[in-house]
């Protein structure tokens, strides 16, 4: 089958789940943030000895720890299940490229997604599949010369910064035993909820900028053939 005769796919709807999903992950990190200052807060009272009872401070202990784990399960689950429509999206777009007459594009649909769960590569290649769907985008007829918005390097810059701070996290968490070890998590949590605030801003705004320009074509291409 040739590139032209990829059937194209209407983004709409998948925008709006989408849309509505990086809401509610803004949403869910500024309660994350909210319960770790008080989960600072009550980690730094441990550290001061403000609580004279051992009972009082077992109960808050475990009273921040259900908060905590229910935040981060559905924080989770809502930042899984928007990862996967925002790499079905990235799937259709790069198919939709295709569809306008984009010839000789690097990166394929299966790729474009691809290279996010591969090590090392995924420093780069991501990007360089979403610059050439963005420019294929925008003039299919001759993409390799269009130039790319400051969108793509500042949604890079953010991911990128998002992910190394997240495996951080990871680390830190599984090695801190003691009240400091356990602070420090927290800040850099707190420093990772902080970032996907922007990151989930500049996706959005991403997305519906490449989805904006193949409605158009494809709104044009109709009103040819009318």
């Amino acid at each position: 089958m040739s590139e032209k005769q990829v059937e194209f796919k209407d983004p709409s709807r998948l925008m709006v789940w989408i849309k509505y999903l990086l809401v509610l992950q803004v949403v869910l990190a500024l309660v994350a943030i909210g319960s770790n200052l008080m989960e600072y807060q009550l980690l730094t009272d441990f550290q001061n000895g403000v609580y004279f009872s051992q009972e009082m401070a077992v109960a808050d202990a475990e009273v921040n720890d259900k908060r905590q784990q229910a935040i981060a399960l559905l924080y989770f689950g809502v930042f899984i299940l928007s990862g996967v429509l925002i790499l079905k999206w990235i799937y259709q777009s790069n198919q939709n490229a295709r569809h306008f007459g984009a010839k000789d594009m690097s990166f394929s649909p299966g790729w474009s997604i691809g290279f996010y769960f591969i090590p090392i590569v995924s420093l780069w290649k991501p990007y360089q599949a979403m610059k050439e769907i963005w420019q294929a985008s925008q003039n299919p007829g001759d993409w390799p010369v269009e130039k790319v918005s400051s969108i793509l390097g500042i949604w890079w810059f953010f991911w990128i910064a998002n992910s190394m701070v997240g495996q951080a996290v990871f680390r830190m968490s599984r090695r801190a035993e003691e009240i400091p070890e356990i602070m420090n998590v927290n800040l850099v949590s707190q420093a990772s909820e902080i970032i996907s605030i922007p990151l989930a801003l500049i996706t959005w705004l991403l997305i519906k900028n490449v989805s904006r320009a193949q409605l158009a074509l494809h709104n044009h291409r109709l009103y040819q053939n009318v």
